[in-house]
């Protein structure tokens, strides 16, 4: 099996997404390289990379979203 058959997981593909600029800027509200506080979010982060409201300084490309969204619908794993 190659990595790509695998699902995505937090510590491999999910928190090298978010950048020290939108950890620092979300640490009010949750801590994005927090495997907990991520998952526990999961849906409202979908909803914000998918529309573009985050992170504030320009829209994820396809491919991170489509990242994020596999890792929510397989189960959010560590």
């Amino acid at each position: 099996m190659t990595r790509s058959d695998m699902s995505p997981s937090f510590d491999n593909d999910i928190k090298a997404l978010f950048r020290e600029s939108d950890r620092s800027a979300m640490l009010f509200r949750l801590d994005l390289w927090s495997f907990d506080d991520v998952r526990n979010t999961a849906d409202a982060i979908l909803a914000s990379v998918s529309s573009g409201v985050m992170p504030c300084d320009g829209k994820w490309p396809d491919e991170k979203v489509r990242l994020f969204q596999r890792w929510v619908a397989s189960g959010a794993q560590r």
